[in-house]
C-alpha cells in the first residue's frame, strides 16, 4: 500500500482530520526523511514534514510526498505558528512514541481540538516490505555472512570476547555497514547460556562452543542473524543441542508463510523442543519483526495473537540454554510469501567446528 493511501485509510477509519507521526523510521518509510528529529503532520490532502535547521538541505533532497517546514523550538509551537491545524477538531497521534510532557503540551496549546491517542499505528503499512526494502535487507544480511567468514578466520582459544566483538564491528564498518543493528553478541563456554550476554573479557577456550549474534544496517535496512562455532570437539551433548534447535529452526521455516499466526509459528519450534526434553531452556519468543528497526512489528511469540501479513519480514530464532553449561541459539532473517517464506541469508546452519 503507498503512503498516501495508508494515511488516508488511517484518517477516515479514526475519524480525524490529522494525524501526527513521531516514530522516526515510520517517518522514514512514509516520506523519505532520515534524519533524527522530525514529525509528519498528515492531513487528508497534504502532509508536512516539520525539522530544524540542522536539516533543511538534506529534507528538501530527501522528502517526498510532503510539504517541508523548518523551524526552532518545539514541534508544537512550529505548527501553532504556521496554523497547520486549522479547520482540524480531531487529531490522532501515536500514543506509544509520544511523552506524557508533550501531550500534555499539545493540549494546552490547542485547547479547543480533541486529542486521541493510538499505539501501533501503521504498523501493517511499516511491516510489510517493497522488493526494494527487501533487497537492502539481503545486502545487509550478506554484509553480516561476509563477516562470520572473516571471523571463522581469526577466532582462536586465548581470544577475549571483546576481542572477537571488536573484530565483528570494524569488518562490518569495513564491508559497507552504514553502523551495527545492535551491540554483537559474543558470549563463549557457559556464558553462551546468557541470551542476551554482553562481551567480557573471558578468554576463549579449547572446546568451548561461542555463540554469535549480530547484524548491521544498510542503507537504513537491518541484519540479524546468530551462529554457533566450537573451538575443537565440544562433545556429544553440544551436539545433541545443537540438533535440535536446527530442526526446531527447520520447522518454524517450514511453517512459515502469509496468514500464519504468531503465536502457532512460535508453537511449532517450541513443541520440537518440549519433545526433546528442553522445553523449560527455551527462555524467549522465536522471533521478531525486523526492516527499519532491528526489532519491530509483529512479535513472534507464545502470547502473540497476531496474523502475519504477505512481505513482512520476521528473525527465526529458536534457542536452548543450559545455565552453566553452555547455550545454543540459530537465527535467520525470512520474508514471509504466500506459499512459504524465503530466506534472506544463503549461510549454513550447521554448527561450525573449528
Amino acid at each position: 500500500m503507498a503512503a498516501h493511501s495508508a494515511l488516508g485509510a488511517l484518517l477516515r477509519g479514526r475519524g480525524v482530520g490529522a494525524l501526527l507521526v513521531s516514530h522516526l523510521p515510520k517517518i522514514r518509510r512514509l516520506c523519505g526523511f532520515t534524519g533524527s528529529r522530525a514529525l509528519l503532520l498528515a492531513r487528508p490532502r497534504t502532509r508536512y514534514l516539520l525539522t530544524d535547521g540542522r536539516y533543511a538541505e538534506q529534507a528538501q533532497a530527501e522528502v517526498r510526498g510532503a510539504r517541508v517546514v523548518i523551524g526552532d523550538g518545539s514541534f508544537c509551537n512550529m505548527v501553532r505558528k504556521k496554523r497547520l491545524l486549522r479547520g482540524i477538531r480531531r487529531v490522532l497521534f501515536e500514543s506509544d512514541y509520544v511523552t506524557v510532557e508533550e501531550r500534555d503540551a499539545w493540549q494546552e496549546a490547542f485547547p479547543s481540538l480533541s486529542w486521541i491517542g493510538g499505539a501501533q499505528l501503521l504498523q501493517d503499512f511499516l511491516a510489510q516490505k517493497t522488493q526494494g526494502e527487501i533487497a537492502r535487507m539481503r545486502q545487509a544480511q550478506a554484509i553480516s555472512e561476509a563477516v562470520f567468514a572473516q571471523v571463522l578466520q581469526i577466532i582462536r582459544p586465548g581470544m577475549t570476547e571483546r576481542e572477537v566483538a571488536a573484530e565483528v564491528v570494524c569488518a562490518h564498518l569495513r564491508g559497507g555497514a552504514e553502523r551495527m543493528s545492535f551491540d554483537p553478541i559474543i558470549a563463549s563456554g557457559p556464558r553462551s547460556a546468557l541470551p542476551h550476554a554482553r562481551p567480557s573479557d573471558r578468554c576463549l577456550r579449547k572446546g568451548d562452543v561461542v555463540l554469535m549474534d549480530f547484524g548491521c544496517f544498510y542503507q537504513g535496512y537491518a541484519s540479524d542473524m546468530t551462529r554457533m562455532v566450537a573451538l575443537g570437539d565440544p562433545g556429544p551433548e553440544v551436539r545433541r543441542v545443537h540438533a535440535v534447535v536446527l530442526d526446531a529452526h527447520r520447522r518454524a521455516v517450514d511453517c512459515a508463510k502469509a496468514g500464519v499466526i504468531a503465536r502457532a509459528l512460535d508453537a511449532a519450534a517450541r513443541s520440537v523442543i518440549d519433545a526433546a526434553g528442553y522445553g523449560p531452556n527455551f527462555t524467549h519468543g522465536l522471533g521478531h519483526g525486523i526492516g527499519l528497526e532491528v526489532h519491530a512489528w509483529p512479535s513472534v511469540s507464545a502470547h502473540a495473537a497476531d496474523r502475519l501479513l504477505s512481505g513482512t519480514t520476521i528473525t527465526i530464532e529458536p534457542g536452548v540454554y543450559l545455565p552453566g553449561a553452555f547455550g545454543i541459539r540459530i537465527e535467520d532473517t525470512v520474508v514471509l510469501q504466500e506459499k512459504g517464506c524465503a530466506r534472506l541469508g544463503t549461510l549454513d546452519r550447521a554448527l561450525t567446528i573449528l
